[in-house]
């Protein structure tokens, strides 16, 4: 017997309701979690310690933009960490190589710094894309790829830096500063670029057949082959983005401390992911909103911030109170596609 069409109508109203009603408690929890930050500390509310939460977010938040379209369509990158550091540290090598002159031609300070940028952001793209390659052509499961090249990453970069750190130059590093440092109307340069990325993901996301696509792989890649969408292609280009992002991101971080070690970007991986999962997006991939894992990094970064402000516990227990949150994020989105 087939449904009455009131019982139709109600029973979608009703489903809306409930997805809309998922969709808004990642800002439900910052909001509470803001609340309860204030009661606890009142430096919490300040100008200044927005400023400190949100500048520190923006490198997760930035990398977990380029995650989001990822995890949507069904995949994942463990090695996004270790891929920033290798970054930070060839940059820096790269830089402080031409302001030595090592390579027979003499640059000006600007042109190395803007050098060593453009070097962060193609090896971004060429890491992104050999992922993919090696996922969609290779025929290898994604936890897989990354899970080696998480290791390679990493080890490369402490080569590189005979186990120890690569400095910037002292006068590129005073040049570079005000990348990280400096302010535009009264807003550090860090967020501006968050926010710029975060508004281009979700329009990439929203309102482009790429978007579309992306999605419709994460839902059913077999359904999306028949659909005639050049699947491995999409996913290329989702790897190639978050690989981009990753470069970003690191382009930002390395004028905060002017060096990279072999602990450079440690548990970026699990903070990028757990912002991911926390924002709304299904692990499962097909669905998922940008909007969601902004709000979700920076929920996760107040939660850190209370943890420094309070010490409620220990602050050396962030990763698994983050570890935690996933875990039950996953539990709650079990069934969930």
């Amino acid at each position: 017997m087939r449904p009455a069409p009131t019982e139709t109508v109600q029973s979608g109203r009703a489903l809306r309701f409930a997805h809309r009603l998922y969709a808004l408690g990642p800002l439900v929890g910052l909001i509470v979690l803001c609340i309860v930050g204030t009661l606890l500390n009142r430096d919490f509310a300040t100008l200044d310690n927005l400023m400190n939460v949100l500048t520190r977010t923006s490198f997760i938040g930035i990398i977990a933009v380029g995650m989001t379209f990822v995890i949507i369509s069904g995949g994942i990158d463990l090695s996004v960490g270790s891929m920033a550091a290798l970054i930070a540290g060839s940059m820096i090598w790269l830089m402080n190589a031409l302001a030595s002159g090592a390579t027979g031609h003499t640059f000006a300070p600007f042109a190395i710094v803007a050098i060593g940028i453009v070097a962060a952001l193609v090896l971004g793209a060429l890491f992104g894309c050999a992922h993919g390659l090696l996922i969609t052509k290779g025929r290898i499961e994604p936890f897989i790829v990354t899970l080696g090249t998480l290791g390679i990453f990493r080890a490369v970069l402490t080569w590189l830096a005979d186990g120890g750190a690569l400095t910037l130059n002292d006068s590129l590093s005073d040049l570079y500063g005000p990348v990280y440092y400096a302010s535009l109307f009264g807003v550090p340069v860090p967020i501006w670029v968050f926010l710029v990325v975060a508004a281009g993901g979700a329009l990439i996301l929203n309102r482009t057949a790429f978007g579309r696509h992306v999605q419709a792989i994460g839902s059913n890649e077999q359904v999306a082959r028949y659909a005639a969408i050049r699947v491995d292609t999409v996913k290329i280009v989702t790897y190639v983005l978050l690989g981009i992002c990753v470069g970003v991101a690191t382009v930002l971080y390395v004028p905060r401390l002017g060096s990279a070690t072999p602990t450079t970007g440690l548990l970026w991986e699990l903070e990028a992911i757990a912002s991911v999962v926390v924002g709304g997006t299904a692990l499962k991939g097909g669905e998922g909103r940008v909007i969601g894992t902004v709000i979700g990094a920076i929920l996760l970064s107040v939660i850190a911030n209370i943890l420094n402000l309070t010490s409620i516990i220990s602050v050396y227990l962030n990763a698994a109170v983050q570890g935690v949150v996933i875990i039950f994020v996953a539990f709650v989105q079990r069934g969930r596609r």
